[in-house]
């Protein structure tokens, strides 16, 4: 095996271990409740402070290579990943679980940017779809496996085995690294990193997050609000420094390129959406309709078959239709997905179920391979390493607001609907309007990017690809 190939066979196992953590522990919420005692709000955190340690470390990566290495930021963060994996599963509280997911997002936010950095400076650009369609692959090979996989380990086993089950995985790519990385050659000047950007960048989500989940919280409202506020004065401290700056930690002023802009907000709508009714359909099948783990996850298995569909065809039909049709079919498609869960109010029921998945995964799909084709098409060559931080961020961003907004949503109609818990089979028949509430909601918040469809120039996009030649994404 030449070297490219073995840094490239790291890089997807790193990627791979990366999105199972991501995906895997949707599926282990109502037992992780049940043994630690832990509310919705609670639950949705084990999923919010792994994208958070993502989003927090992600804007220092190139700078953290260029500094160190990247062999040894990619092994330190292997390693960060795997004892963290451990901590996790050895968790004897809720409160630490959440501490050690965190950490895991630390370790594991780096080593999709490292490794594909690493990796793409290795291949020629003609080289590249090829590797693209290789990373594809494994992008939806993960989230399918993973729920059915992490549905079995919890029925068999335990939930503390979600978390283990990155150990061997973790190791051998550890193993690889150390193995077959070469070492940097010295740099000559290692760029200065923006300490003020970072904390400011990194204190304005972690407030937001922490205040939409305290709004939620019955008891919490006033000190919900104030946190929300607080992290929104912040963000705009941060996004007023980072316009100012010469070399921001993050270049802000590429999303005002329309195109990018209308990607990411297209990603925070539609893909970020799901993440958030994923785990409400996992809480909604296991805890109130008695669904086994094992099944719950293997829902998962036709949201990917479409989405892989869904991908394809977009590989086939961008450059003949344009971004505007897939991103309107796609939308509606996803919202008439999370709309047919309104007819699921039996265990049962795993073909409509199956049907349902089907209909978000290819909706989800075409959204989100749209958006990865569209985003980058006027962005000039020298600005890619920093359109693609910024875009990389709002994808983490978009799925750690769904899970939040959402949870925020379903925890504040619990309690309005006097829920304490879904563990009373006397307040199932109730909890479960209550489920029916938030999938309406969250198809809505679907349909709501059909307005920045309409402000797509699709005639001119399709002029830029026809005369320009530019690649498919």
């Amino acid at each position: 095996m030449n070297y490219r190939k073995k840094v490239a066979a790291i890089y997807l196992l790193g990627f791979f271990v990366d999105l199972i953590n991501m995906f895997i522990t949707s599926v282990a919420y109502p037992d992780i409740g049940h043994a630690l005692h832990a509310s919705v709000a609670q639950l949705a955190w084990i999923s919010t402070a792994y994208i958070l340690g993502l989003t927090i470390v992600i804007p220092a990566s190139a700078w953290l290579a260029a500094y160190y290495g990247s062999k040894t930021v990619f092994m330190a963060s292997l390693l960060t990943f795997l004892c963290a994996s451990i901590g996790a599963g050895l968790a004897p509280s809720i409160e630490a679980l959440i501490a050690w997911r965190c950490v895991q997002g630390l370790g594991g936010g780096l080593l999709i940017p490292l490794g594909q950095s690493m990796t793409y400076q290795l291949y020629q650009p003609a080289e590249r779809p090829g590797l693209s369609s290789v990373i594809m692959l494994v992008g939806l090979l993960a989230p399918a496996l993973s729920p059915a996989l992490g549905g079995v380990i919890v029925d068999s086993l335990s939930w503390r085995w979600i978390f283990y089950l990155n150990v061997p995985f973790a190791a051998l790519a550890l193993l690889l690294a150390a193995c077959w990385l070469r070492p940097d050659p010295p740099r000559a000047a290692v760029p200065r990193l923006d300490v003020g950007g970072l904390l400011a960048g990194s204190t304005a989500v972690l407030l937001l997050l922490l205040g939409l989940t305290m709004l939620g919280t019955p008891g919490e409202l006033l000190t919900g609000a104030g946190v929300l506020a607080l992290g929104a004065a912040c963000a705009v401290f941060y996004v007023r420094g980072a316009l100012r700056k010469s070399t921001p930690l993050l270049n802000l002023r590429l999303a005002a390129e329309p195109l990018l802009r209308i990607a990411m907000l297209m990603y925070l709508l539609v893909p970020g959406v799901f993440m958030g009714v994923s785990l409400l359909a996992m809480l909604y099948l296991q805890g109130v309709l008695g669904m086994p783990a094992s099944t719950a996850g293997a829902l998962m298995l036709p949201w990917a078959l479409a989405s892989f569909a869904a991908i394809s065809l977009t590989g086939k039909s961008y450059r003949r239709v344009g971004p505007q049709p897939l991103f309107i079919a796609g939308a509606l498609l996803q919202a008439a997905g999370m709309l047919m869960l309104l007819r699921v109010d039996a265990a049962d029921q795993l073909f409509w179920l199956a049907g349902a998945y089907a209909v978000m995964g290819f909706g989800g799909g075409l959204c989100s391979s749209t958006a990865q084709s569209t985003a980058f098409l006027r962005t000039p060559d020298a600005q890619l390493s920093q359109a693609s931080a910024v875009w990389n961020i709002n994808r983490q961003l978009g799925f750690c607001l769904g899970v939040a907004l959402l949870s925020v949503l379903l925890n504040g109609l619990l309690a309005a609907h006097g829920i304490a818990s879904l563990d009373d089979p006397a307040l199932h028949a109730r909890a479960a309007q209550v489920f029916h509430w938030c999938f309406v909601l969250a198809a809505s918040a679907c349909v709501l990017p059909l307005a920045l469809c309409l402000r797509i120039d699709n005639r001119a996009v399709l002029d830029l690809l026809h005369h320009h030649g530019v690649a498919k994404k």
